[in-house]
């Protein structure tokens, strides 16, 4: 899943000459919490919306409201924003850009292309609308965490005990993340399978793995084993 297909294109900017009254302005006005800043066509930074209520803050001290009005006008963007910002490449993948993200602690992103130009932007939540399409979390149904094997063919009986079912699968994720060496977590989400047959699925998927939980959301309703 490429950035190029989940970023916003749409893409707000502000000169870093232009003062950060309108860049509140802008923020408020498109619901946003991130501009690129530009000077002569080029990226030169990015200013928050957190830039911008932690420089009101600093500069607020004994105001009265109009002065802090007038002061907020006169504040350049450039003044506020931060330099060199931390770019995306059109062709990252979004488990790439998440990474970037959390490993330097930003909300979002802009998304350049080849020729190093603006071409959109990626924020923490365009990541969190493409979790959700990828584990088809929309479609509620169950969903079923368990522990295999890590050996060929582990996760293909799984899946084909729940097809014998009837079962329709939404999404199937895996990681080694808290299972023990040789063993891998999975993560199924289906739909499709008659409630009455629901307890024998189980029983038939924990002879094929160690079944951690069951989540039915259905019924909202959880259970843990």
């Amino acid at each position: 899943m490429l950035v190029k297909h989940w970023m916003s294109k749409q893409v707000i900017t502000i000169d870093a000459n232009d003062s950060m009254n309108n860049a509140i302005h802008l923020l408020k006005k498109h619901n946003i919490k991130m501009l690129p800043v530009m000077k002569q066509g080029k990226l030169v930074g990015i200013v928050t919306d957190r830039d911008l209520k932690r420089s009101s803050a600093s500069d607020a001290t004994s105001l009265e409201i109009h002065e802090l009005l007038y002061l907020i006008s006169k504040i350049k963007v450039k003044d506020v924003m931060t330099k060199d910002p931390i770019t995306v490449p059109l062709d990252y993948t979004i488990e790439e850009t998440a990474e970037v993200l959390l490993k330097r602690k930003i909300s979002g992103a802009p998304v350049i292309d080849n020729y190093g130009d603006i071409v959109g932007t990626i924020t923490q939540n365009d990541i969190f609308r493409t979790i959700i399409s990828l584990t088809g979390v929309e479609r509620k149904g169950i969903q079923f965490g368990l522990e295999v094997e890590d050996r060929p063919g582990s996760i293909k009986d799984v899946s084909d005990t729940i097809r014998e079912y009837g079962g329709r699968m939404a999404s199937i994720l895996t990681s080694y993340d808290l299972a023990p060496k040789g063993f891998r977590r999975l993560y199924i989400r289906m739909y499709g399978v008659d409630r009455f047959k629901l307890n024998k699925l189980k029983d038939s998927l924990r002879e094929k793995a160690s079944l951690l939980y069951m989540v039915d959301r259905r019924e909202v309703k959880r259970e843990t084993y």
